[in-house]
């Protein structure tokens, strides 16, 4: 299973955005954007150069294929099947995204960010429908029960301390979450109001489309 393994920190610094969800070190003064807010290279500090109307194009989809943490490929397979579909392209490419398993994970707060939920799932710790899954990218459908495996411990290791700080308020309104059970059920698919912030999905489709 492929995956980028370079520094995900000179990524957020060469597009001068925070995008990889590092957990908390991610949103505290640790992070690499934090206390060196500049694009890497040898030469220095330098500011971000303007960019072409092509450079604005691809700067927004690399944006989408960092907060995912997809590849190339992966990114554009969902845009294919998004520009096949009779809702609005934009809005279907980034829901397919959404309802990735990882991401699901990570927005029910079981892990603290997308990278982390990928591990989990590939080491098999859910249940879909109680079947065991271990494929990051299986696209959830509504009516789903995410659950986590009985025989993994739940009183110790990164799953048990995420399963104490998941806060209600937080997941969102198409997720459903089960304290008691420790299961989640899909309540219907993500509406543009679920969607990821700050993302133009125009720049996206008008880049693919190219």
């Amino acid at each position: 299973m492929a995956k980028y393994l370079g520094p995900k920190c000179k990524i957020c610094r060469r597009l001068g955005e925070k995008l990889c969800s590092k957990g908390e070190r991610g949103l505290g003064a640790k992070c690499a954007l934090v206390k060196r807010n500049y694009p890497p290279g040898l030469h220095g500090q330098k500011g971000h150069s303007r960019l072409t109307d092509f450079g604005v194009h691809l700067k927004e989809k690399q944006k989408v294929k960092i907060i995912y943490f997809v590849l190339e490929k992966q990114l554009k397979k969902y845009f294919n099947l998004a520009s096949k579909n009779k809702m609005d392209t934009g809005s279907k490419f980034i829901e397919l995204l959404e309802r990735r398993l990882d991401n699901v994970i990570f927005r029910l707060g079981l892990a603290k960010s997308r990278p982390q939920a990928r591990q989990m799932v590939s080491h098999s710790l859910f249940l879909i429908n109680n079947k065991k899954i271990n494929v990051p990218s299986c696209e959830i459908k509504s009516g789903d029960v995410i659950s986590i495996r009985k025989d993994k411990s739940l009183n110790k290791g990164i799953l048990a301390e995420n399963l104490k700080n998941i806060k209600q308020d937080e997941i969102s309104g198409w997720l459903d979450w089960d304290e008691k059970e420790n299961k989640a059920k899909i309540v219907s698919l993500p509406k543009d109001k679920d969607l990821e912030v700050g993302i133009d999905t125009r720049l996206v489709v008008e880049y693919y489309s190219k």
